[in-house]
């Protein structure tokens, strides 16, 4: 596959149609500061101009450091996901060795049904895709990024002029995200993973690793609030 098309299958707005699972929704968590998951309009704090986010994995830890000044759509964006628990349990469900992993779909599709035109504005690209940045996924259309991000296994400067801004990159545990299995490849299907969560991805995927939490950390000198 020609990188073109991979750069254009790296989608956010892109949700395919598939048959809707019959299984009750599980009921999405109560965000921080009083908004829901399942009301993307009650989730616009601003982040900080930076800010470094871990995530808990089935492989291990990594910490991302965001720069908003990067691209500060996006770094508002990924602060109120990771913020409010939108990534908890959620699959690394694309993962293409030498090229790119790729998550943000929720494990709750009543989640992935409220963000589905939750759509943000383009950032300019003032970085470059370098192994360890992470950057929002989207569609050949304009102002298409959502909630689903990819992080990259190598240089792919290819896709700084297909409008893909990096926002932040990983500082600690890039070992742990190269860990991240490639078994199931570009298998694990969007559109049932929008329609049916986790209960899709657990059954048909049973090796896949996921998020187990991920929390935005303490700035230096503050207290840790668990």
């Amino acid at each position: 596959m020609k990188p073109l098309i991979l750069a254009t299958l790296l989608c956010s707005g892109l949700w395919a149609q598939a048959t809707k699972s019959t299984a009750p929704a599980k009921k999405a968590p109560a965000a921080a500061g009083g908004g829901s998951l399942l009301n993307p309009a009650t989730l616009r704090a601003t982040a900080p101009e930076d800010y470094k986010a871990e995530f808990v994995t089935t492989k291990g830890n990594f910490v991302i450091e965001v720069h908003r000044d990067w691209a500060p759509f996006g770094a508002d964006r990924f602060y109120n996901l990771v913020r409010n628990g939108f990534f908890t349990n959620a699959a690394f469900f694309r993962v293409v060795p030498n090229f790119m992993v790729q998550f943000g779909l929720s494990a709750n599709p009543a989640v992935n049904k409220a963000w589905q035109n939750a759509n943000l504005r383009d950032d300019p690209v003032k970085q470059s895709n370098k192994r360890g940045y992470i950057t929002f996924a989207q569609t050949s259309a304009p102002n298409s990024r959502s909630t689903q991000v990819y992080i990259n296994f190598k240089d792919n400067t290819f896709l700084d002029s297909q409008r893909f801004a990096p926002f932040g990159e990983v500082v600690e545990g890039m070992d742990v995200v190269d860990k991240i299995t490639s078994q199931y490849g570009e298998t694990p299907d969007q559109g049932h993973i929008t329609e049916e969560g986790d209960a899709y991805i657990s059954k048909n995927f049973p090796n896949i690793d996921k998020i187990k939490s991920a929390r935005i950390l303490p700035a230096a000198g503050a207290p840790d609030k668990k």
